[in-house]
């Protein structure tokens, strides 16, 4: 399998009324729809292949957003397994008259690649060279043993049916 190195992309638009919740703020199931479509897209990108999410982990929201707001939702794989690749989702808000933008939303979702039967499938390997990226396929390792704690505690109210 091939090592590759451009592993991000980014989806850039505008909040729209469309998007408003009761507060009149962005609704946060937009938030998520859009970290959705973004780690999907980074992930079919990694792996060449058809991807389905397996977790959402501890989406946080720092902050509302406003429509009108420029939107920047940045993904990046940062950590594979044999079939499954971790993709950490920024988004951030900001006024488009303004070069700033402001951290709104973090999280990590899990994708694994599959055949067009459903069958998971190898992914390309990343392997992290900055500092930054070493320190975030870290952080996904951290996540991970989080995980198991979590996924033990939930078996007990999933029902195996």
């Amino acid at each position: 399998m091939e090592n590759k190195t451009d592993n991000g992309i980014n989806l850039r638009f505008l909040a729209e009324p469309g998007h408003v919740n009761f507060g009149g703020k962005v609704h946060g199931g937009s938030v998520m729809k859009w970290i959705d479509q973004a780690g999907y897209v980074c992930a079919v990108n990694w792996s060449g292949q058809y991807a389905v999410t397996v977790y959402v982990g501890g989406i946080r929201f720092y902050k509302p957003i406003s429509i009108g707001e420029l939107i920047d939702v940045e993904a990046r794989v940062i950590y594979t397994g044999t079939t499954s690749m971790h993709v950490a989702i920024d988004v951030y808000a900001g006024n488009p008259k303004q070069q700033q933008r402001n951290k709104t939303t973090h999280c990590v979702i899990v994708f694994v690649a599959v055949d067009d039967q459903g069958k998971p499938v190898h992914v390309p390997k990343f392997s992290p060279v900055t500092e930054e990226e070493i320190a975030m396929e870290a952080y996904a390792k951290r996540l991970m043993d989080l995980r198991k704690g979590i996924d033990e505690e939930m078996s007990k109210y999933i029902d195996p049916a």
